[in-house]
């Protein structure tokens, strides 16, 4: 799985794109997710995204998908789940110091913002883990966050 991780960073300019993308496609159903049902909807999506994002990211389907924000790096994978940046223990290489074998996934998440290019949000502070939503679809939060937002400035 770590070289998988390592790959997806290195990419992580392509695979922010197909992220967008995809959230796009997610987006423009939500009229769907709503007659369905999104408590019916969550079990599917959730399981595309666990082997998606596993896969790719080792994902720990935390529910709160920072990967955008990180470089395609989940902090997740930070064996201190530390979600706002290094610890003060990364040796001088950027290996972990609990896991000297793997390099600190936040200087991954360095590596991959400077691939991706654009202003991204890798400096703004991120709340701790909701463990509630451990499990839960990140990405259909995400549709969920943008219809709530759009209608809050709507009925402005």
């Amino acid at each position: 799985m770590y070289a998988v991780r390592k790959w997806s960073v290195s990419r992580a300019h392509v695979l922010v794109g197909i992220y967008k993308k995809l959230e796009g496609v997610l987006s423009s159903l939500d009229a769907l997710w709503l007659k369905i049902g999104y408590e019916r909807v969550e079990k599917p999506i959730t399981f595309i995204e666990k082997n998606v994002k596993g896969f790719l990211f080792d994902c720990k389907m935390c529910g709160q998908c920072s990967l955008r924000d990180t470089g395609m790096s989940c902090p997740m994978n930070c064996p201190k789940e530390l979600r706002n940046g290094p610890c003060g223990g990364v040796r001088s290489d950027g290996r972990c110091e609990v896991k000297p074998d793997m390099r600190c996934v936040w200087v991954e998440a360095y590596r991959g913002h400077q691939l991706i290019g654009e202003k991204s949000s890798i400096l703004s502070v991120r709340f701790p883990v909701d463990y509630r939503l451990k499990g839960r679809s990140s990405w259909l939060r995400e549709v969920r966050k943008q219809r709530n937002k759009y209608f809050y400035i709507k009925d402005k």
